[in-house]
Formats: structure tokens, sequence, C-alpha cells
């Protein structure tokens, strides 16, 4: 039957118990769930031959997602991406947040929400079986501004969907941009170059060698960005591109088809070895493709090398540098306004 487990995952070095939650559902998904960082640490699905495989980069233990995790997984925020020097101004107040990617901001700072513990409350109702996870950030927290009430919800379905529903509230004006930063390989090992990726987007937001967009929506048409067919990821990430130098291959955000606020199809993904298949849908504007361009051999999960390009991130998201950037969707949350976003993840075989 659809069902939650949860056990003990160890202890933060300040004494914080952290659990791991295990979802299961009738047809062999599991996707297995942390309170530190809402890190997504396992999904199980079959392949073709109902061979179960799980398909997400990560480790064994909360030490390693504690030492030495290149975000696994995790929630980031409060905003997640990059945000160009760490520098935004908001009703003409000047923000100076944490440096932590060469001269820019990633991902909420030193301590984002990836390196929180949550607290956590399991539950089954007619959707599903999930988790839901929720935090306060305080007023000044990694030099934001406001205090904000962040709840965030995972939900598995019996129709092999996890859900993530994300929610805030803030006192003061703040920007938000919340995400997922799971890295997936439909394999289970190996690279993923030969995974066939189709993103519903007709246009990205070309980036600056500092990994910075520069303002502009470029159409992908007669680019080596044009997903609009399902291509291999290794098809042509070997081009001689600006764009695909700057990236070290694919790490840019594609702007979606979609109508903001309305759950739609944003990428599909399938693995021809395995026929594993993944569907993401979300009501954000945005989704950042990742490719694992950064990734230099860490040892993961029962000893794998994670080398360069073992995985891919479909981060589903408002655009990088959006508060320095004005033509860009707003990401500005003020009291007495609610912050709902959602993505899912399909998994299939075909």
């Amino acid at each position: 039957m659809i069902n939650i487990e949860q056990q003990a995952f160890g202890h933060t070095a300040n004494g914080n118990a952290v659990k791991l939650y295990t979802l299961l559902n009738n047809n062999g998904i599991t996707a297995k769930i942390t309170n530190y960082g809402g890190i997504i640490v396992s999904i199980t699905t079959p392949d073709r031959h109902g061979v179960l495989g799980d398909i997400v980069l990560g480790f064994d233990t909360l030490d390693e997602y504690v030492e030495k995790n290149p975000f696994f997984g995790c929630l980031a925020g409060r905003y997640a991406n990059r945000i160009a020097q760490g520098r935004f101004t908001l009703d003409g107040v000047a923000y100076q947040l944490a440096q932590n990617n060469g001269a820019n901001h990633l991902h909420g700072g030193v301590r984002g929400f990836d390196k929180v513990v949550w607290q956590a409350a399991p539950f089954q109702d007619s959707n599903g079986v999930g988790v839901r996870l929720s935090y306060l950030s305080q007023d000044g927290e990694e030099g934001y501004p406001g205090n904000l009430t962040v709840e965030v919800t995972y939900t598995l379905s019996e129709q092999n969907a996890l859900r993530i529903d994300y929610a805030a509230g803030t006192d003061q004006p703040t920007i938000l941009n919340l995400t997922n930063h799971s890295y997936f390989n439909l394999a289970g090992t190996g690279d993923v170059l030969g995974h066939e990726v189709m993103l519903n987007a007709d246009r990205f937001t070309p980036i600056t060698e500092a990994l910075i967009p520069t303002g502009e929506l470029r159409p992908v048409q007669d680019t080596p960005l044009d997903f609009r067919q399902p291509t291999p990821i290794g098809a042509r990430i070997a081009q001689a591109d600006a764009q695909l130098h700057f990236g070290l291959g694919y790490d840019h955000n594609w702007v979606l088809n979609n109508p903001d606020g309305v759950l739609g199809l944003a990428a599909t993904v399938r693995e021809p070895v395995s026929g594993r298949r993944l569907d993401v849908s979300t009501t954000q504007p945005g989704v950042q493709f990742y490719t694992g361009n950064f990734l230099d051999g860490v040892t993961g999960k029962r000893g794998t090398v994670y080398a360069k390009r073992s995985g891919f991130c479909l981060e589903t998201q408002h655009f990088p540098d959006s508060p320095n950037q004005p033509h860009f969707p707003p990401t500005v949350l003020r009291p007495g306004e609610r912050y709902a976003q959602t993505t899912t993840f399909r998994f299939t075989v075909g």
C-alpha cells in the first residue's frame, strides 16, 4: 500500500536531530527526503524491465551532505541561482549578500536553505503520501530583509508523480526564488550525454562569462540551446559556441512557453537504454538546465564516483539575477502577498 516511513538520519554539529522520510506508492516508486536542507536523497523507479534503480545523485550519510554537498537534491533559497555581485536594491535600499560563487551570490549564500534543519510533518491524504517542511528565515539571515515563513510540501502520488508545492509569506518586502536542485541520471550510472531532452522554450537568457544573464531573451533557433525537439544532451554540447564555453556546457535558464503561474509542461527527458522517462511541469516562468559541468569526481552513494556530466538538473525557477534585471519577471514578495509555486516530476517508462 501507499505508505510513509521515517527513521533517524543523524545529528548536525549543533545537535539537531535529522530524519529521513521514505515515501512509497503501489507502483514501486519510492522517494527519500530528509529535513536537512529538504534534500531528496533518492528516487527509485523501475526501468522497462521492471528493474528498480535510484535515479538521483547523492550520498549515503548526513555527514557527507553536511561536508561536501554540491547542492545534490536540496532546496535552494532564499534566492536560487545567481545574483550579480551579491547586490540588489529594493525600495531604494541597497543590500549586499554573500559572494559565495566567485563575485556572485549563489543559492541563498553561505548558509542557504540547503543547510538548515526544517520542521517536518509527514502526512497521507487523497493525493498521496508526503512530508511538509517549514522554516522561519529571520530578518537579516544571509543579508536578506524580512522574517520569511516558508513551507515546502513533497507529495508522492499513485500517478507516479513527485509534487513539490512552495509557499511563503513575509513581514517586510524581500526577494524570493525557490527551487529543488536534484541531479538526475535516469540510467542510474555513467554519464547523461545519451539522455534525450525536450525543453518547452523558444527563448533562453544568454549569460556573460561570469554566468550572469545579459538581460536579453534570445531565441533558441539556430543555436545549440534549441531543445524544442528531443535531442541527446551530448549531441551539441561540445560545439564551439560562446554560450557553451561560458557555461562549460549547459548551465542556462530557458524561458518557458507556458503562461506564468499556470502549471504546464517544462521538460521531458528519456533515457533510451532503460526506457525511463521524466516529465517536469511547473508554474514557474523558467527552468535552469544544468549538465553537471562542475562535478569533479566527488564520491557519492555506495562509493560511486560522480564525474563531470554524471547528472543533469532541471531547476524550475524565476530567472537568475532578476532583482537586477527590470525586464525579467519580478521576484519581490511583500507583506500581505503569498508566494505559491508548484513543480511536478512524473516518472514513466516508454
